[in-house]
């Protein structure tokens, strides 16, 4: 039986492989990647159950790393990952997606010409019979 973050992964992978202007979406920082690429990583996991089912509330964060002198095409790469996200919806592997709500953005400059975008969100899923 497959867990709640492992159908979640697979979904957001899914999800973010359709997105134009990104050279790949990996679960995990890849060893080797060419910019723009998104990076998703799971975060906490807790019980959203019920008397009569099983639910899990995960959180889900996506990186997404480009260079450029400014970060204009990094904004317009996370504005189209996070509509792909937030669009994520019905049955994905033995779970039903509940909602999924932005929990937070954030765009950083690491060094000179590096930019890196974060999206985090928070799904809610239920185990389908």
């Amino acid at each position: 039986m497959t867990s709640a973050s492992e159908a979640l992964a697979a979904a957001a992978l899914g999800a973010l492989a359709g997105t134009v202007g990104l050279n790949g979406a990996y679960e995990g920082v890849p060893v080797k990647a060419s910019l723009p690429y998104a990076a998703i990583e799971l975060g906490p996991e807790s019980d959203w159950g019920w008397k009569g089912g099983e639910g899990r509330e995960v959180r889900l964060a996506v990186t997404i790393r480009d260079a450029g002198e400014r970060p204009g095409r990094l904004r317009r790469l996370m504005a189209a990952a996070e509509v792909a996200l937030l669009g994520l919806d019905g049955a994905v592997e033995g779970w039903r997606i509940v909602n999924v709500v932005t929990s937070r953005t954030r765009t950083a400059q690491k060094r000179a010409g590096e930019w890196t975008g974060m999206i985090e969100v928070r799904v809610r899923m239920e185990r389908e019979n």
